[in-house]
């Protein structure tokens, strides 16, 4: 389990990062994007502390909105 504890799927990634499927699937794609911690029926989900470091690195822009509000 990550550290936090915390898994997001697509949905929780998306509002997060504020953005659509189109342009959630352009982020998969990248080679910088972090490794899907599990799949699961419902889809693939990712450690929070992942996402949230991808985010420190890729979109400054939403670093200090962990809420994405």
């Amino acid at each position: 389990m990550p550290r936090t504890g915390r898994l997001m799927g697509a949905a929780e990634i998306m509002r997060r990062l504020r953005i659509g499927e189109t342009r959630l699937k352009h982020y998969l794609a990248l080679a910088s994007w972090p490794a899907t911690y599990d799949e699961l029926t419902m889809g693939r989900v990712w450690a929070a502390e992942d996402i949230e470091r991808w985010i420190q690195e890729h979109r400054a822009d939403l670093a200090e909105d962990p809420e994405g509000e």
